[in-house]
């Protein structure tokens, strides 16, 4: 298994571009220091195909995924420990790591990721 602290720049993050919360997150990144070790791939762009990195559009619509320059996957929360190690915030990735919290943060989610589109638009709102 793949340590996201070990997760090698660039980055790309498979996202659900019909996701508010996804695209939320994917405007953030944007906007830090770093970003440019980031490629973002929309799973809901016309023409994507998930055959060419060997997945399926459900699995990659079942949760967050990143994939390193080294060749790694990185899926659920995981996929957002390596994104933050990436990008310089391995402090919190270490703290997120942490035994029974780790566990805590992957429920959690998992339990946003099945939710996320009635979630981004109640967060969305003004």
């Amino acid at each position: 298994m793949n340590s996201p602290l070990d997760a090698r720049a660039p980055i790309t993050l498979f996202y659900d571009g019909g996701c508010p919360l996804c695209r939320r997150q994917v405007a953030w990144v944007k906007r830090r220091r770093g970003h440019d070790r980031v490629r973002f791939i929309d799973i809901r762009a016309r023409g994507f195909d998930p055959t060419q990195w060997d997945r399926t559009c459900d699995e990659l619509m079942g949760r967050l995924f990143a994939l390193d320059s080294e060749g790694r996957w990185y899926a659920g929360m995981d996929s957002t420990r390596a994104l933050y190690a990436v990008l310089g915030y391995r402090g919190w990735v270490r703290l997120s790591s942490l035994p029974g919290l780790d566990m805590m943060l992957d429920r959690l989610y998992l339990a946003v990721a099945k939710r996320r589109n009635r979630i981004g638009r109640w967060v969305g709102r003004e």
